[in-house]
């Protein structure tokens, strides 16, 4: 009698018809020889394309559909790539995300993190909003943030992602705090500014021009919000 697959058993022949035995040993060896060519098969080709470019794609597909809405077939079409290549380059989708998560903030939101460097307080909170507008309003870019509107989008099947968007909100607010904090330090802020709350209504203002942004609000909008925003941010001289 024959087992599935990948194992055969051959009882002893006088229980067998003519022939089975022989029958069943031919298909093991087929067998066999068919696992060893499908474990040599390679899993994906050499890299024969640019991973930079097919994630700029990537980053296109999952900021216009999110992460959810973007199926394999859409992002292997708009790579340029099949799927064994894909796998073999970044992983299965989730781990494409990361990787294209991590070349958003490289690349269209990388005046995040160079904010951070400007010499007082006022001039990171002003890079920071005005080159979020820029970003959100860019005609070259699909509207609204990949990080807030991600996170929006994500249902429970999709759990990991939406937490990985918010852990990487939260760490930008965090950043922001401790760069406030040493603001109050080097004398640029008042000392009884609150860092945290500050940084807090920063990220609203952001969270909230992305919203605006994916709803068709243009950059003199976008701009006059962070107008009205930066009336009330605090300085030592008003204390």
């Amino acid at each position: 009698m024959c087992e599935p697959w990948n194992r055969v058993y051959v009882s002893p022949a006088n229980f067998l018809p003519y022939g089975t035995k022989q029958v069943c040993k031919c298909y093991n060896a087929f067998m066999k020889s068919k696992t060893r060519k499908e474990l040599s098969r390679p899993t994906g080709r050499p890299l024969s394309f640019d991973p930079d470019k097919a994630l700029d794609r990537a980053l296109d597909v999952f900021w216009r559909k999110g992460y959810e809405g973007a199926s394999l077939s859409d992002l292997t079409k708009a790579m340029r790539i099949n799927r064994p290549s894909l796998y073999a380059a970044f992983g299965d989708k989730e781990n494409l995300f990361h990787k294209v998560l991590d070349h958003y903030a490289e690349g269209p939101a990388s005046h995040s993190r160079a904010a951070l460097q400007e010499p007082t307080s006022r001039a990171v909170v002003e890079r920071l909003l005005y080159g979020t507008a820029d970003m959100l309003s860019s005609d070259g870019n699909p509207r609204g943030c990949l990080w807030v509107q991600g996170a929006l989008a994500c249902g429970s099947s999709a759990d990991s992602v939406r937490k990985e968007l918010i852990s990487r909100r939260l760490g930008g607010e965090a950043a922001l705090r401790q760069r406030l904090k040493r603001a109050i330090t080097e004398g640029d802020l008042p000392p009884d500014a609150n860092p945290a709350s500050l940084a807090r209504y920063i990220a609203i203002i952001i969270q909230g021009m992305s919203v605006q942004a994916a709803s068709g609000a243009t950059r003199s909008q976008l701009r006059g919000i962070i107008d009205i925003a930066l009336e009330s941010w605090p300085s030592r001289r008003n204390t």
